[in-house]
């Protein structure tokens, strides 16, 4: 696991990053502008080479120099570090990489970078292996029923402690689950610019090993999944089905809180924006740039579940689908609740906006027709006036989960 100092340099590497990004957003712009101005004029006259010469020295003394000293800065700084604590371990160092993953987390994997997450267990604010040795120490109370959190995009495990300061106890959906029904809550922290179908194999893998590991035979697994959370849980079935892996045999719920099952409007537009700003010379590094978002924000556009479904597609079609089908966990009775700005889903506002990320249709997984034919709408909830992040702790939602998992059937015991 890396260190303060190794995350320092690797901070300072990507500060340089983004001045050569930007840099190269000012100059493509102004290559455009000045492609523009100039006209036909043929490059080897004196103004036009004039120009073209001092612009490639002056942007090029930019992204040497500045990243230079970045690096140095850096490098300076790493070597003074002496803590052997990580960003990783403090509430806002974590705040802060979830971000930075969410946005580029599949460019830091790209290159090992020690600010890339992995998958893995938190519990009080520090990882945890999955050793039945050092679950056993961490999870003294153990029960056989276990609930784990899947946090969405450009979130951590804290995002779960949303508005906590609400309550008097400070309390969790995992704290009132654990309390009132007796499930041991567990916290799971990944990459959420990756893939979907990447973090769904690795959340499957970490499920194995918990599954493995835990200190007495898990019964019942619950999965909750906040927005990109709840795609990632599908995925990670999926795979563990494909591999005959034991553990989805006992998830009994899956929870999903603002799903994009369809995908998410946010990130359609973003991708007709940056199609219609690559058609102009001028805006075209500005679409760059919009393109550069990661795998797992772009996997949002239609709920990409599956290597499939990415693997070998071009970015330069409009607005057209690859989703394939991926079943619902059969051994799982599956709920599903979305958050409206307005109060109650029929609102023509709550309509268009839903909790101002995903929409209700989309949350609901509406367009899946296999789903809508295996489930009523009682598993189903419009909660509002709320917002995407609501969700994440919020006595409402809370009182509609514990209904369900308290009372809900269960396929194959019905």
């Amino acid at each position: 696991m890396a260190g303060l100092a190794d995350e320092t340099r690797a901070l300072g590497d990507l500060a340089a990053r983004g001045l050569r990004g930007f840099t190269g957003l000012i100059e493509g712009t102004h290559g455009a502008i000045a492609e523009r101005s100039f006209g036909a004029a043929p490059a080897s006259t004196a103004a036009r080479l004039g120009h073209d010469t001092i612009a490639a020295a002056t942007y090029g003394a930019i992204r040497g120099a500045g990243g230079a000293l970045l690096r140095a800065g850096a490098t300076a700084l790493a070597a003074a570090v002496r803590a052997e604590t990580s960003i990783a371990d403090s509430r806002r160092g974590a705040l802060a990489l979830g971000a930075l993953n969410g946005t580029s987390g599949d460019q830091l994997a790209g290159r090992d970078s020690p600010l890339a997450i992995e998958t893995h267990l938190r519990h009080a604010g520090e990882r945890v292996g999955t050793a039945r040795g050092e679950l056993a120490a961490r999870f003294p109370d153990a029960t056989g029923r276990i609930a784990v959190f899947v946090h969405g995009l450009c979130e951590t495990e804290y995002a779960w402690w949303w508005r906590s300061a609400r309550s008097h106890r400070g309390d969790t959906y995992g704290s009132r689950l654990r309390r009132e029904l007796g499930h041991s809550p567990l916290y799971v922290r990944y990459n959420t610019g990756l893939h979907i179908s990447d973090s769904g194999r690795r959340l499957a893998r970490l499920l194995s090993e918990i599954d493995a590991g835990w200190p007495v035979p898990v019964k019942e697994i619950v999965l909750v999944g906040h927005s990109m959370g709840g795609l990632v849980a599908r995925s990670a079935c999926h795979v563990a089905l494909q591999e005959g892996s034991e553990w989805p045999e006992r998830v009994r719920h899956v929870v999903y809180l603002g799903s994009p099952h369809t995908g998410a409007d946010l990130e359609k537009a973003a991708h007709v924006a940056a199609w219609a700003l690559d058609a102009v010379p001028e805006t075209r590094p500005i679409a760059r740039v919009i393109n550069g978002r990661s795998s797992g924000i772009q996997d949002l556009r239609f709920g990409y579940l599956l290597e499939e479904d990415w693997l070998d597609r071009g970015t330069t079609e409009l607005l057209r689908s690859y989703r394939g089908d991926v079943p619902f966990l059969d051994t799982a009775a599956h709920y599903f609740i979305a958050a409206s700005v307005t109060r109650g889903g029929s609102h023509s506002v709550g309509r268009v906006v839903g909790d101002l990320l995903v929409r209700q249709p989309s949350a609901w997984a509406d367009r899946q027709h296999a789903i809508r034919e295996r489930f009523d709408l009682d598993r189903s909830r419009a909660l509002g006036p709320l917002t995407h992040f609501d969700l994440l702790n919020h006595p409402e939602v809370y009182e509609h989960m514990r209904e369900w998992l308290r009372t809900g059937p269960v396929p194959g015991s019905e």
